[in-house]
């Protein structure tokens, strides 16, 4: 009779992935809902909060602990010990136009809950966001313990608005040595399709993998299918993977299910990795209702036009896509059919056969109907706005071209009157509740659209008192827009 050697290898397997002696900085392999605890964030809403209020954790926080033996527990922020991350950036303050002692005297843990909490709708706050995550500030006043958490708050902020890229800057210039910043790094490359890079990571690095199925799954990416079959059954016997992850994972290394019709079941809360073996198995997941970071995996070439042009627009609406980059896709290729996002291609590509000859008087017009339908008439905007001439002919096409032009906010293009709501003054802040006095004013100001112009006069009043009138002014502008690019009720 054939010995079972199943609890020997796994009892190898629980051996070899137990901390190495003297490895102080290697970290215990975490396992969680997602890879890094990123991606998935909160239902920004500024009514949910007001002005001097600590946001809530994000949801699904779990408690943080630290595992005590070879089994896998929840994930701790970890102490970074290269350096401090929290005043690591990808653009300096200058350019960032931020001043460099902005977080100086803040709590770490009360900015990183606002950082994540805090609503950015309206353009020209996705911008001024980007810019607040990417900036090389000093870091604020903490202790060892809160160490390198805003650093992660930022990365997880761009991850949720779907930046993978700009996140995936902020956490290389970090150096991807430690465990929470490769956790999420390794989710991007999951996202982006580059799954080698990361597996590389790695196995170069001892300690630093996510999760026993995400080395599971680089063991078989790099070639050792065995080991990685090995890994499976020994991770199987110790209880270090769920059975839904290990039919998945039994699925990913057997050719025998290569050609069968058994549909695996998605689970509830999607990762990066379940995400991206459902595609290597044949069964690709639809992206629309996952987090936006997920549409990432959309703008590949190798998948479909209307793929494409949905996650485009996604990811346009989050600020993570420039407006150059969605309309280059929509021009990609002619629509397929009609409706929907065929039809914003449709018009899009009337409108640019129309910039280039020059008469704007029913495209325009059309074009901009079409996109205030869908609530994305500032894509518009963005897209064309600096190709528009000052003087159409036609009163229609001339309007809608003033009014995309002020919204992008060119400096030739006239200016709305503010309402008069928006005109109140506040005084300064005191210079250590700067950093919560900018997010404050951001949430306050994302309250315009809402209706509440009131509370977004005070946020646009704390941008110019903070010295940041250019965003106060681009907000002011915007805000008094509103009414003619937003879609009708």
């Amino acid at each position: 009779m054939a010995t079972d050697i199943r609890p020997v290898l796994a009892l190898a397997l629980g051996l070899a992935l137990m901390p190495a002696p003297g490895g102080a900085q290697q970290q215990p392999l975490s396992a969680s809902d997602w890879l890094s605890g990123s991606v998935r964030g909160p239902a920004r809403e500024s009514s949910a909060w007001r002005p001097g209020d600590i946001p809530p954790p994000r949801p699904g926080a779990r408690p943080q602990a630290v595992a005590t033996s070879g089994a896998v527990g929840p994930v701790q922020v970890t102490r970074l010990d290269q350096g401090d991350p929290d005043q690591t950036g990808t653009q300096s303050p200058r350019r960032a136009g931020l001043p460099v002692d902005l977080w100086a005297g803040s709590d770490p843990q009360v900015l990183s809950r606002m950082v994540l909490a805090t609503p950015a709708r309206l353009q020209s706050m996705q911008a001024l966001m980007r810019r607040l995550l990417t900036a090389q500030l000093a870091p604020p006043t903490g202790n060892g313990e809160t160490r390198g958490q805003l650093f992660l708050a930022r990365a997880d902020r761009l991850l949720d608005m779907g930046a993978l890229e700009e996140a995936q800057a902020l956490l290389v210039a970090a150096g991807p040595g430690q465990p929470e910043i490769f956790r999420r790094m390794f989710d991007i490359a999951l996202l982006e399709g580059d799954e080698g890079r990361a597996c590389a990571i790695m196995n170069g690095t001892p300690g630093i993998a996510p999760s026993f199925a995400a080395r599971i799954f680089c063991l078989a990416q790099t070639g050792d299918w065995a080991a990685a079959a090995v890994s499976l059954h020994g991770a199987e016997a110790l209880g270090l993977i769920d059975e839904r992850q290990a039919i998945l994972l039994t699925h990913f290394l057997d050719d025998a299910f290569v050609d069968t019709a058994d549909l695996l079941e998605p689970a509830e809360r999607m990762t990066p990795l379940d995400f991206r073996i459902h595609e290597a198995v044949g069964q690709p997941l639809p992206t629309l209702s996952l987090p936006v970071a997920f549409a990432q995996s959309d703008l590949r070439l190798n998948s479909g036009f209307k793929a494409r042009l949905e996650a485009a627009e996604r990811l346009a609406r989050t600020g993570a896509l420039p407006a150059a980059t969605l309309r280059q896709i929509y021009g990609e290729q002619r629509p397929a059919a009609s409706g929907g996002v065929w039809e914003r291609a449709g018009v899009m590509r009337t409108l640019e056969a129309a910039l280039t000859g020059g008469d704007l008087a029913q495209a325009l017009p059309r074009a901009f109907d079409e996109f205030r339908r869908a609530g994305m008439a500032d894509l518009l905007a963005g897209m064309v706005a600096g190709d528009l001439p000052a003087d159409i002919p036609d009163a229609r096409a001339r309007e809608v071209a003033d009014l995309l032009r002020a919204w992008a906010g060119l400096p030739d293009a006239p200016l709305p009157d503010p309402a008069p709501e928006m005109e109140a003054p506040v005084p300064a802040p005191p210079a250590a509740q700067r950093g919560e006095a900018l997010l404050t004013a951001m949430a306050d100001i994302d309250a315009a659209l809402e209706g509440d112009l009131a509370r977004a006069g005070r946020g646009i009043a704390m941008l110019r008192a903070l010295g940041l009138a250019h965003d106060a002014d681009r907000a002011q502008t915007q805000i008094a827009l509103l009414p003619q690019i937003q879609a009708p009720q």
